[in-house]
């Protein structure tokens, strides 16, 4: 059986925000891991959950789709998703599909937690 070749860490850089650091390749295989780091993420009333994109190799279609159930999960929470760190040819994808129409992508870290601020 396929396992994830992903690996999610989780940091909390204030009260209300967390970044959750993706490494490797968001493919359906990732959706346990996925869920555990949102669900470590959102603990202790965070209002913002930003994924930093960083370290992501590779990303198919399965991966969109968990975005997208992972965008539900945190607008029926009332959290904020934000995403840093994506390469060009996935914040491409994400124009396209228009998932950045839904998840707010910024380039750094930086920028996405003083967007993640102001909300």
């Amino acid at each position: 059986m396929p396992q994830a070749q992903v690996a999610m860490d989780v940091r909390r850089v204030s009260d209300g925000i967390s970044i959750v650091d993706v490494r490797g390749e968001l493919t359906a295989f990732a959706e346990e891991i996925l869920m555990e780091a949102y669900r470590q993420a959102s603990a202790g009333g965070t209002r913002a959950i930003i994924l930093n994109f960083e370290g992501l190799r590779y990303m198919n279609s399965s991966g969109i789709g968990l975005l997208v159930t992972l965008l539900i999960r945190a607008n029926r929470e009332r959290r904020k998703l934000l995403t840093c760190g994506l390469s060009e040819h996935y914040r491409d994808i994400f124009r396209i599909t228009r998932l950045d129409d839904a998840i707010a992508t910024f380039h750094s870290e930086e920028e996405a937690v003083r967007a993640a601020n102001v909300a």
